[in-house]
C-alpha cells in the first residue's frame, strides 16, 4: 500500500502535520504502509497537479481542498481552505469520513491529533510534545514577546530550519523523525545540526540590527531593513 501525502510546504505545522498523518496511519489503518511526502506551496493559478495523486491513497494536510476523487483523506484548520463555493460544497457532500475541517483550531497538526484519537482510537501520548508545539508555532500561543523571539526551544529552532532549508528533500527526510523522535533529538541529527548555528548567529544579528533601527513614533513602530539581506527575520522581534 503506497500512501502520498500532500502537506504544506515549508512550515513547522506542514512538515507535524504529515507526521502525525503518517504514524496514525500505520498505526490504526494499515501497518504495511509505504509513505510518500510532497510539499505544496500558495501559488498563483492551479495549486494541483492532479498527475502526482499516484498513491493508492492520497492524503492532503495543512492545505487546501481539492475535490479529486484520488484524494482519499484531507485534514485542514484554515479558513481559506476552500478554492471555490463548488469545492465546498463537494465537501459538505463528501461521505467517506475520510475529510475532515474544522477552522476553530490553531494547528492542523492538533486537528489531526484530535480526530485521530476520537474517531480511530489513535493513542496521541507519544507525540504529545509535537501537537504541543505545533499549537504554540501555528497559533502564535508564546507565553509573552520574550520567548517568540529568543528561540530557546527545540521546536522553535526547528521551525526556523524548515523555514529556510534550500536542500531538496530536507523535510521529507525530517517528517518521519517528527513522528518518531524527541525534537531536541532531531536538533542533533547530522543533517540539521550544521544547519542551525549559522542561522541562530543571523537571527542575534537581526535582533541588534533592529535594536538599532527601530523608533517608536505615536504608538506604532517604524523600522527599514531594505538596505540589507534581512529576508526571513523573525516577524516577532519589532
Amino acid at each position: 500500500m503506497r500512501v502520498r501525502v500532500f502537506y504544506h510546504d515549508r512550515c513547522f505545522d506542514g512538515a507535524c502535520s504529515a507526521a502525525l498523518f503518517s504514524r496514525f496511519y500505520r498505526e490504526r489503518i494499515r501497518a504495511d504502509a509505504e509513505f510518500v511526502f510532497s510539499g505544496l506551496l500558495h501559488r498563483a493559478g492551479s495549486l494541483f497537479d492532479e498527475h502526482k495523486f499516484d498513491g493508492d491513497e492520497n492524503a492532503i494536510v495543512d492545505f487546501k481542498y481539492s475535490s479529486s476523487p484520488k484524494i482519499t483523506w484531507w485534514f485542514d484548520h484554515h479558513e481559506s481552505a476552500f478554492l471555490s463555493p463548488e469545492d465546498a460544497s463537494a465537501f459538505e457532500h463528501d461521505e467517506s469520513n475520510r475529510k475532515f475541517y474544522d477552522p476553530d483550531f490553531k494547528s492542523c497538526t492538533r486537528f489531526i491529533a484530535t480526530v485521530a484519537e476520537k474517531r480511530f482510537g489513535f493513542d496521541t501520548r507519544p507525540v504529545a510534545e509535537m501537537v504541543e508545539w505545533a499549537d504554540v508555532i501555528d497559533g502564535a500561543l508564546y507565553p509573552d514577546a520574550k520567548s517568540a523571539v529568543e528561540m530557546k526551544a527545540p521546536a522553535m529552532k526547528l521551525t526556523m530550519v524548515i523555514e529556510t532549508a534550500q536542500e531538496a528533500g530536507f523535510i521529507v527526510r525530517l517528517i518521519p523523525l517528527l513522528a518518531s523522535e524527541p525534537l531536541e533529538q532531531i536538533l542533533r541529527e547530522p543533517f540539521v545540526a550544521p544547519l542551525l548555528t549559522p542561522l541562530m548567529d543571523r537571527h542575534q544579528k537581526t535582533i541588534e540590527v533592529m535594536r538599532q533601527r527601530i523608533e517608536f513614533r505615536d504608538g506604532t513602530v517604524f523600522f527599514d531593513v531594505s538596505d540589507g539581506d534581512y529576508e526571513g527575520y523573525n516577524k516577532f522581534v519589532p
